[in-house]
């Protein structure tokens, strides 16, 4: 895809529709919903549709009548949740049944696409449901989701989403053209209409606040969904939704910012690559900082310090000597165990474990960069 206008060529396509297009002072915006609704209609003449769709906690929180819409606090967040994922699923199953197509409500939570085996079943139900003709209208299942262990926006979900469902490309709705140079309230601000890779020059652009004060995310999360599409070979899009016609609008008139698919890992790296929530850290010295480079795994000898108390098999995240990111990775020893043996040789580590040491801490076949 080179082009806003290639998304329409996409046979499998993931729409993400933020809180704020879709709900306002309480409402929703039917129209609005209704003509998204019709475009949805006619990109499945030739593609498969999957909506993630926030707004249940800002709908929930206007039945209940609480506070700051609903995000005074994790409770109240819960209890809208719960009100608000009702009338969420009427309002796409009304909206798309007017096309006569059928809407299928999927709530997942972090550990649902962090698992493996749960995401295989994710992956397994979202390919059923779109087998049988149906749209999945996918949310964070914010009712039981907590501080500590969920996505925290829809913008990575969606990304995860895409990667769980083999889709082409995803489409971010937001109440902004794209990415910026800049603030795009500053004089002279560029939309950049194509990124190639998410570089740290391309994340320092970001803004991490969410504009509306109804959702969780900002142009932060966008770019973190971006890397996590395209590790996958996935193409992202962020564009303007508050606009009548917001498809016609981004894919016809090309405003928006495409972020071009990188390298296609293997269905397995690129899950582990997705993955959000490390259980730990493990610096490494500027030795092993560059053998990584060179495709090597993560030896004891080049670990300087361990976070985290994690077990064997857990994802932890591996930095560098200044902290820099660089990758993350299945652990081979327990937190504990990788502190006995850090900075030692292979020939020194079995008096510390008691037994054989194992060929690496992080094998090269269980690690992503970053």
């Amino acid at each position: 895809m080179a082009t806003l206008a290639d998304l329409r060529s996409a046979c499998r396509l993931v729409i993400k529709v933020g809180s704020a297009l879709l709900v306002e002072r309480g409402a929703p915006r039917a129209d609005w919903l209704a003509t998204l609704a019709a475009e949805i209609a006619e990109l499945r003449q030739h593609a498969e549709v999957i909506v993630v769709s926030s707004g249940a906690i800002a709908l929930g929180a206007a039945r209940l009548r609480l506070a700051k819409g609903g995000r005074g606090s994790l409770a109240d967040a819960q209890a809208s949740a719960s009100v608000g994922q009702v009338e969420l699923a009427r309002l796409w199953s009304d909206a798309l049944g007017l096309h006569g197509i059928t809407a299928a409500q999927m709530l997942v939570t972090l550990g649902d696409l962090e698992d493996r085996r749960r995401y295989l079943n994710a992956s397994a139900t979202l390919a059923r449901l779109l087998e049988a003709g149906a749209v999945p209208v996918v949310n964070e299942n914010d009712s039981v989701a907590t501080e500590e262990i969920r996505f925290g926006d829809n913008d990575r979900l969606a990304a995860r989403v895409a990667q769980a469902a083999g889709a082409d490309a995803v489409l971010l709705l937001s109440d902004v053209d794209g990415l910026y140079d800049r603030d795009p309230r500053e004089a002279g601000a560029v939309l950049l209409e194509r990124v190639d890779g998410v570089t740290p020059e391309i994340m320092a652009m970001a803004s991490g606040a969410s504009s509306s004060g109804l959702g969780s995310g900002g142009m932060r999360a966008k770019l973190q969904a971006a890397q996590i599409a395209e590790r996958a070979g996935i193409a992202l899009v962020i564009a303007n939704g508050t606009h009548p016609s917001p498809l016609t609008r981004a894919l016809d008139q090309g405003i928006g910012t495409l972020f071009l698919p990188q390298a296609d890992a293997s269905a397995r790296k690129a899950w582990l690559g997705g993955r959000l929530a490390p259980a730990g850290v493990l610096s490494v010295d500027a030795g092993c900082m560059n053998a990584l480079d060179q495709g090597a795994s993560v030896l004891a000898a080049g670990i300087i310090e361990v976070e985290g108390d994690f077990a064997r098999g857990d994802l932890v995240a591996v930095h560098g000597p200044k902290g820099e990111r660089l990758g993350q990775g299945l652990v081979e020893y327990t937190a504990s165990e990788c502190r006995a043996i850090l900075g030692l040789r292979q020939e020194q580590q079995a008096d510390r474990l008691g037994y054989a040491p194992r060929a690496a801490v992080i094998h090269r076949d269980h690690m992503v960069r970053a």
